[in-house]
């Protein structure tokens, strides 16, 4: 083993300045045993580095080579397996446990007794021995190897130390001086001790030579002594005389130090006086200003404004400890309460009085409808009311506030004052004023609907020729017919309506149902009368361009006035503002998101209570417009749309737009209810018995619907529920065309089908509605089927025998009868085919399509203008029908000789004739 030790130092850790400590012949347990080294080694160098080495015999040689290393500080076990028994087996804990057997429980011991010095010495005991003998631990490795190995030479790397170049050179030359010195070491030695004692003997001589220059040094040295008491002695003296000086400084320090507090406490009470001269001095101006300061003139409104300013800076003033229990800030304090407190009562007082005086201004020169009527009829005597009403028609405008607004808004910012110090005070203005102008729009708003559905009920009545322009009428007649429009509700009133009566009344005999697509095909577009519903467009506009600007106008008044969008105002705490005066600011946990939102929903609520009859009324004025005419349901759905677009790209969050918002639910819904009725109505007609069908009602009335529809929805944003009901609709149209022909009974169902979806056709290759593109090629394809059906049908009533004659020969070349032998069949020979074609002709045969033509003009109608292609297709199809059967006969009857009595030349001669004779 020592010499696999020596090998191992020479061959491997001696190039890598390490020393080999300890080793020990392992192999890994468990397995085929390859024995390999586990070395513990140290590094030559500072810091010194200990490590576990992996020691194999290479394979193809018999040198060795280190294969694994692990530095012992990442050691964390050492598990000896069995402290009380020997045992080989033991394990190592790196990053993984290694588990070895050694050659020998000696080897073993050695090894772990080396790895617990190194452990000891090194790493400050990190390392955790298990079952590992106490006695191992504790005891020194005997004498030996193992005792050179762990110890001797750890205390030998220590106390080594290396020759310098000096020291090489000294005993180089020593050695070349005396040659023997190798050779005769014991003559070398002898040689040495005698100079030895010759340089100890110079050394005594020396010694005794330098006593009499110690004595001279010790002389001087009491010398110096002597001098250093001297000076001792003076400075002594010198001390005790500055130290009378000393107490005089100490004195003169004091005085100053005190001068100087007496200074400094000067200017720290001016600063106190100054801050509350400055921050809590309100001028004589201010005050007269807030106590009798004139509030109706703009001068005394500004000074007005500006005291109030200055009071509330005075009173926001943050005040420093120890202010408060001032006498001189207490009343101070108290004069800004007082001041306060009149001021905002005169305040409050004056703005009522302009409230009250705005609104009874309003109120004097406000004339309402039923009194303008009254007015106008009284000052035209001999005239009846109801011709004094269609003559003198009020303006469709609402009244403007904004002069109210512009005199108001003088006091903004002393609302703002007031919001800030009296919020009592402030939120009971703002009840006064909804209060004052809730009534004063109510009252106008009212009147505006009046005439607004007057004149929409006057639409009506004026399409007719004035045929109920001189209606009598009574005074308190018209009065109860344009309040019923309200009831106790603010809805429609309905059938007791007498604006309603007149509108119903007005379109009876013109239109009493104008908005089916039933009638609507009934009827001429002049009998449609599309400016009626011009004019109620026109209305319905007019009315929704003057409630927009009044309630924006409005709504920012009442934002600018009420400051109710503004930052909320800053109550507690201390901040310094733009001027550098202190004042008071909310505390740190307080939300102004939510005050804000706070303040955002206290305009909404505002305007709810001011404007509370808008919607009643719109929604009473939509009913209105809705049961003169449902139609009117598109114009007001396009307009509503728009209003609500634009309001909420304004605002989306302003009372405008939620209030169109819920009105435009109402139109929309009244929309669905029309296109609904449109349905019905499609359903439940009834045809008669006696006439033919033609174009039917509904179909025309859908070409009308959407060439109305398409002149309003042009450029709309609701153009999605257009093409919704195009859909709905044309359903409906496809349904009820095949549900009525198949019920006609005058009129073929082929004729009916083709005539209906041709139109249909048509019209949606005329409009392009690109929604509708799928129905329109359906259309399509379902008029070309029909007519190909109808004529087929037909052409078999001409030829009939010779159309039964060759289906019964067609049906034996079905049943595998050979073309060429039918004419062996007793019921099909030359004979019979000739007596059929006898039958036929070309007199009855030009006979036969006269009568055919005559039929097929019955069965068509004027309106769709389809004979001439019927007659065309027919054509056609007969020609088709001839060349069958002379192809038939042909192939059948080879080499017979029969042709028909009429060429195809004679065919289209009968046919160009019998057209142009009808």
């Amino acid at each position: 083993m020592t010499a696999i030790k020596h090998a191992l130092q020479r061959d491997i850790f001696t190039p890598n300045d390490e020393r080999l400590l300890s080793i020990v012949n392992v192999c890994k347990a468990g397995k085929k045993k390859k024995n390999c080294f586990l070395c513990a080694t140290v590094t030559t160098e500072r810091p010194v580095q200990v490590r576990v080495v992996k020691v194999k015999k290479s394979d193809k040689g018999d040198f060795y080579k280190r294969q694994m290393a692990w530095e012992l500080r990442d050691l964390a076990e050492v598990d000896a397996k069995d402290a009380s028994k020997e045992n080989p087996e033991f394990d190592l804990h790196f990053e993984k446990v290694y588990r070895w057997v050694a050659s020998s429980t000696a080897e073993k011991n050695s090894f772990i007794s080396c790895i617990w010095k190194l452990n000891q010495r090194y790493l400050r005991k990190k390392v955790e021995f298990v079952n590992v003998s106490s006695q191992l631990l504790e005891e020194s490795v005997p004498s030996g190897e193992s005792q050179s190995v762990a110890g001797g030479d750890e205390d030998a790397l220590d106390d080594y130390q290396e020759l310098n170049a000096r020291e090489e050179q000294d005993i180089e030359g020593m050695m070349e001086v005396c040659e023997y010195a190798i050779s005769n070491a014991e003559a070398f030695a002898e040689k040495l001790s005698r100079e030895l004692q010759v340089l100890d003997g110079a050394n005594i001589q020396s010694i005794m030579a330098s006593e009499k220059q110690v004595n001279i040094l010790m002389q001087l040295l009491d010398e110096a002594l002597s001098e250093v008491d001297t000076i001792e002695g003076k400075l002594s003296s010198y001390e005790e005389m500055l130290q009378s000086v000393k107490e005089q400084m100490d004195q003169i320090s004091q005085s100053n130090r005190l001068i100087q507090i007496s200074n400094t406490n000067n200017g720290k009470l001016l600063d106190e006086i100054q801050f509350l001269v400055n921050y809590m001095d309100l001028s004589k101006g201010h005050i007269r200003a807030l106590q009798d300061g004139d509030l109706s003139s703009p001068k005394g409104i500004e000074a007005c404004i500006n005291a109030s300013e200055a009071l509330l800076q005075c009173m926001n003033v943050a005040l420093r400890p120890g202010h408060e229990k001032l006498m001189a800030v207490k009343q101070q304090q108290h004069l800004f309460t007082e001041l306060r407190d009149t001021f905002a009562r005169r305040l409050t007082n004056h703005l009522n009085n302009v409230f009250v005086h705005q609104f009874n201004h309003f109120s004097h020169f406000k004339m309402t409808i039923p009194q303008f009527y009254r007015s106008s009829c009284m000052s035209l005597p001999g005239h009846d009311q109801s011709s004094t009403l269609s003559q003198h028609t009020a303006e469709l405008t609402l009244p403007k506030h904004s002069p109210l607004h512009r005199d108001l808004l003088r006091y903004a910012k002393l609302m703002e004052w007031l919001k800030n110090t009296q919020r009592e005070k402030y939120d009971g203005l703002s009840r006064t004023y909804v209060d004052y102008m809730t009534r004063l729009y109510e009252r106008e708003i009212k009147d505006f609907f009046e005439v607004a559905k007057i004149k929409m009920a006057g639409t009506t009545k004026e399409g007719k020729g004035n045929k109920f322009a001189t209606l009598p009428r009574k005074e308190s007649a018209l009065k109860q017919e344009t309040e019923s429009l309200h009831g106790s509700s603010g809805k429609l009133t309905g059938s007791t309506s007498s604006l309603n009566k007149l509108a119903v009344q007005g379109s009876s005999s013109r239109r009493s149902q104008s908005s089916s697509l039933l009638d609507m095909g009934n009827m001429s577009a002049s009998d449609l009368d599309v400016a009626d519903r011009t004019k109620f467009d026109k209305i319905f506009e007019q009315v929704l361009s003057e409630l927009e600007p009044l309630c924006l106008a409005e709504q920012d008044f009442i934002s600018k006035f009420f400051k109710l969008q503004q930052h909320p105002t800053l109550a507690q705490g201390e901040v310094e503002s733009d001027g550098g005066v202190p004042s008071r600011q909310p505390p740190p946990g307080e939300h102004r998101h939510s005050m804000s939102l706070t303040e955002k929903d206290m305009v909404r609520l505002m305007m709810n209570k001011i404007f509370q009859s808008i919607e009643t009324e719109l929604n009473s004025l939509i009913a209105l417009g809705d049961k003169i005419d449902s139609f009117h349901s598109l114009y007001m759905l396009v307009k509503m749309s728009h209003h609500v677009w634009t309001a909420q790209n304004v605002d989306p969050a302003s009372y405008l737009s939620t209030t169109l918002g819920n009105v435009l639910v109402t139109v929309k819904r009244n929309f669905d209810k029309c296109i609904s009725g449109q349905i019905r109505q499609m359903e439940e007609v009834k045809i008669s018995k006696k006439s033919k069908v033609g174009i039917l009602p509904f179909v025309t009335g859908f070409e009308e619907f959407a060439e109305l529809a398409e002149t309003i929805f042009r450029n709309a944003e609701r153009r999605g529920d257009l093409d919704k009901a195009y859909v709905k609709l044309i359903r409906a149209v496809f349904m009820n065309v095949e549900k009525v022909a198949n019920e006609s009974q005058k009129t073929p169902r082929d004729v009916v089908m083709m005539e209906n979806f041709h139109h249909i056709f048509s019209t949606q290759s005329r409009l392009k509605i690109s929604c509708l593109e799928t129905e329109r090629r359906e259309a399509k394809h379902k008029y070309t089927d029909h007519l190909q059906s109808y004529v087929i049908n037909s052409l078999g009533q001409p030829l009939e025998k010779l159309n039964h004659f060759f289906e019964g020969v067609e049906a034996r070349v079905a049943q595998g009868v050979r073309e060429e032998e039918v004419s062996y069949q007793l019921a099909f020979n030359k004979q019979e085919l000739r007596k059929v074609i006898k039958e036929y002709p070309g007199k009855e045969v030009k006979k036969g399509l006269d009568n055919l033509y005559k039929k097929v003009d019955k069965h068509l109608c004027e309106e769709e203008s389809l004979l001439q292609v019927v007659w065309h297709s027919m054509q056609d199809e007969f020609i088709r029908q001839y060349k069958h059967f002379e192809g038939l006969i042909g192939r059948c009857y080879p080499g017979s000789g029969i042709t028909m009595e009429f060429t195809i030349g004679d065919m289209l001669e009968y046919f160009s004739s019998i057209a142009q004779s009808h």
